[in-house]
């Protein structure tokens, strides 16, 4: 059997990993549609999708899949072409919920890969829901020029919040603890900061070292 899985296509910042587990054998598969699949030209034209097949059949090649192999597909609609594309291949396959070996191992995968773009590992340790939108998008603003080419900017709401206005203040922090978004190192409490303030859903306002 194997099953087919995605992560990471929800995250404003960085492309999506598709995975493929093999249970019998224990191997693991997994590949990255990029990031340039969401741009503003291949995103309305679904990219990503062609990617998805790319990379699927890449996998069967490492995993040796046969056509009497029984697949299982995520139901989401990364999936969309993929399904067509197994049924044009006379592949036996099903839909379902992925859950297990495979979906631990998709998400480990992408928090790995968004670390490796420079995503604050503390968003993935201490946070619940670490690739919220609005919540990236805080880290995006703070380091704009650098980090808007990790992201999927073909998104709509990229479209509606990706280009927001800035008003930059030079500020007294609070006794509390902050942490730099843009740099990652603390901020000294009770001393001077920059401030970037913007509104999105609601006022968002970033701290950031002096100097950074």
């Amino acid at each position: 059997m194997i099953q087919i899985d995605d992560a990471g296509s929800g995250s404003l910042v960085g492309g999506t990993c598709i995975g493929l587990w093999q249970p019998e054998t224990q191997k693991y598969y997994y590949g990255i549609v990029p990031v340039s699949c969401y741009n503003e030209y291949n995103f309305p034209h679904k990219k990503y999708l062609d990617c998805v097949i790319e990379i699927v059949e890449s996998g069967f090649e490492a995993l040796s899949v046969n056509k009497d192999e029984k697949i299982e597909v995520c139901r989401g609609y990364m999936f969309d072409k993929l399904r067509k594309w197994l049924t044009q291949k006379n592949y036996i396959w099903e839909s379902t919920q992925i859950t297990g070996e495979l979906q631990y191992r998709i998400e480990k995968t992408f928090a790995r890969y968004a670390l490796s773009l420079g995503f604050p590992i503390q968003y993935i340790t201490y946070t619940k829901y670490p690739f919220h939108f609005h919540r990236i998008l805080r880290w995006v603003y703070a380091d704009y020029e650098n980090r808007v080419k990790l992201c999927k900017v073909g998104w709509k709401s990229w479209q509606k919040y990706g280009n927001l206005p800035i008003a930059i203040e030079h500020v007294m922090l609070p006794n509390k603890n902050y942490l730099c978004l843009k740099c990652g190192k603390p901020l000294e409490k009770n001393a001077r900061a920059k401030a970037l303030k913007y509104v999105s859903n609601r006022p968002n306002t970033i701290y950031l070292h002096e100097d950074c």
